[in-house]
């Protein structure tokens, strides 16, 4: 008592004003939690920018820079007498009433009817059998069916224009053998059968493991119920393994329908054998290839080009839209 007499009463010191050392009040507290995580916030958008830089830089440079300057080269117009000057839509105009582009979009149409579901029923049969059956041999069927995907399209294409050829070609010296006569799978009745031939072959391998690849990730559970109910192996497949696959068959459909509206290294690559069928306007990617580097039209192909990738957008949409329901696509 005596000691705190002769010290004097303490000063009031209020604990917003001097807080005690080491031991914040609360609301600094919050705002020092506050503060670190928004520093926290920022050093990992600083983090993911940094990492995101190089691929946007790379996008930027080869595909955003690239379809900018075709595009603008699409909307002019350069010929010897009237030169170079602006001229808006009237490539694509041009485009949509030219007989050479819609017959190609006509030709690869028809040539998509016939050759699209062929070569995925095929891929989906495949699948099916390698599925149910786990032994070496089906080891076998898959890597045989598979290994043309890896073979690349310019040698596939080059590999059978030699088996088409109707001079020195396999199948005509056989066809001959065999007194059948002369079999032109390079002429223009055959063409199309030739060519999808050549595509089937290539791409039904690799259709065929995506759909294995989502046989192989239903339940199996779903497989003994069907069984111990008396489903046999191809109920089985048609009514409980092809609808669960169903969104796999149509991303498979749908990228098939883009790679033939895109038709273009097959028929490129027979065009000098069979040149007086493959004519420069056979498929609309042809066509444009053509104008570019034979005819140098590179604003009218530029507008082909990207008339072509507008069809194909809308009709992708309209097909993942038509099947999203059954699907589950969205």
């Amino acid at each position: 008592m005596s000691l705190l007499r002769q010290q004097g009463p303490a000063p009031a010191v209020t604990p917003s004003t001097v807080p005690a050392e080491g031991v914040g009040t609360p609301a600094t507290g919050r705002g020092r939690r506050r503060t670190g995580r928004q520093s926290a916030h920022t050093r990992h958008q600083a983090m993911g920018l940094m990492l995101v830089t190089p691929f946007g830089l790379l996008f930027a440079a080869f595909l955003v820079a690239p379809l900018a300057y075709a595009f603008w080269l699409s909307l002019r117009t350069s010929t010897l007498v009237g030169g170079d000057h602006f001229s808006w839509f009237a490539n694509y105009q041009q485009t949509f009433t030219d007989p050479h582009f819609l017959a190609g979009v006509r030709r690869v149409v028809v040539f998509g009817l016939v050759q699209v579901p062929i070569m995925l029923g095929l891929a989906l049969l495949g699948a099916l059998i390698i599925d149910e059956v786990s032994s070496k041999l089906a080891k076998v069927f898959r890597m045989t069916l598979f290994m043309p995907y890896a073979v690349p399209a310019v040698i596939g294409a080059l590999m059978w224009g030699f088996l088409y050829s109707p001079t020195f070609g396999p199948v005509n010296s056989l066809s001959h053998a065999l007194g059948t006569g002369k079999i032109d799978l390079l002429g223009h009745s055959l063409m199309l059968t030739s060519l999808g031939n050549i595509v089937t072959w290539q791409w039904t391998g690799y259709n065929m493991i995506v759909l294995y690849a989502a046989l192989q990730g239903l339940p199996r559970e779903v497989y003994e119920a069907a069984k111990l109910d008396g489903a046999g192996q191809i109920q089985t497949a048609l009514r409980i393994k092809v609808p669960m696959i169903s969104s796999a068959m149509v991303l498979t459909l749908m990228f098939t329908i883009i790679g033939t509206l895109q038709f273009f290294t097959e028929p490129r690559v027979l065009e000098p054998t069979a040149s007086s069928v493959i004519t420069p306007d056979y498929t609309p990617n042809l066509y444009a290839y053509n104008l570019a580097f034979q005819y140098s039209e590179f604003n009218y192909s530029a507008a082909i080009s990207f008339s072509l990738g507008a069809v194909v957008f809308i009709g992708s949409y309209l097909f993942l839209f038509a099947t999203r329901k059954r699907s589950g696509l969205k």
